[in-house]
């Protein structure tokens, strides 16, 4: 069975696959202080996450990031999918560090001292993308080497058909050319007799 990704694939999805779950799993037990923290830091940026429990929302993280994390490690899961997601959420925490104040210097989106720690999850939108690149790229690159996959056996058939056609021509060529020779050598010995003959006819 051909797993739905290729070797180039396999080390970015679980470098970035293993990080993420392992930061899911850190979060499913996480008490109410770091909890409001979390909760408190995304909805700075993102103001609509100030209805939603701190709780709630740590809980929403882990599972999130378990499942994206998941999805990387597992072979089954097409690239596609997975890089899909990844830019999902990596797109998110990019939003997060240039959305917070503090996170960048003034006029620039360089990353202060403080921003420095979020703004390293830029690499994990970039290999998102380049897995989504890839994903959709390859899947037209392997479509048309199957296209031509199947159409080999044809032109090999008529390879081998042409092959054998000069063959026969080449031969039937070679008769006819035998016959012609033959007919030239029947007409010199009868112009040969012809001209014995009357030689013989004047002497007389």
């Amino acid at each position: 069975m051909r797993l739905p990704i290729t070797p180039a694939e396999i080390a970015p999805r679980i470098a970035t696959g293993a990080f993420i779950l392992n930061s899911g799993l850190g979060k499913r037990s996480v008490d109410g202080g770091t909890a409001a923290g979390l909760h408190g830091f995304a909805a700075g940026a993102y103001p609509f996450l100030k209805k939603v429990q701190p709780a709630t929302f740590a809980k929403a993280l882990s599972t999130t990031e378990i499942a994206i994390g998941a999805a990387l490690l597992t072979p089954f899961v097409p690239t596609a999918v997975a890089g899909a997601a990844l830019t999902g959420f990596s797109g998110g925490l990019v939003g997060l560090y240039l959305r917070t104040p503090g996170m960048t210097k003034p006029g620039s989106v360089a990353p202060t001292q403080d921003g420095l720690t979020i703004a390293k999850d830029v690499w994990m939108l970039g290999i998102g993308l380049g897995l989504l690149t890839e994903a959709l790229t390859g899947r037209s690159d392997r479509a048309a080497a199957r296209r031509r996959a199947r159409r080999a056996p044809g032109k090999r058939a008529m390879g081998k058909a042409a092959h054998q056609g000069s063959r026969k021509a080449a031969r039937k060529g070679a008769k006819l050319a035998a016959a012609e020779n033959r007919a030239l050598a029947r007409a010199a010995a009868t112009a040969g007799a012809v001209s014995a003959r009357a030689r013989d006819a004047v002497a007389a």
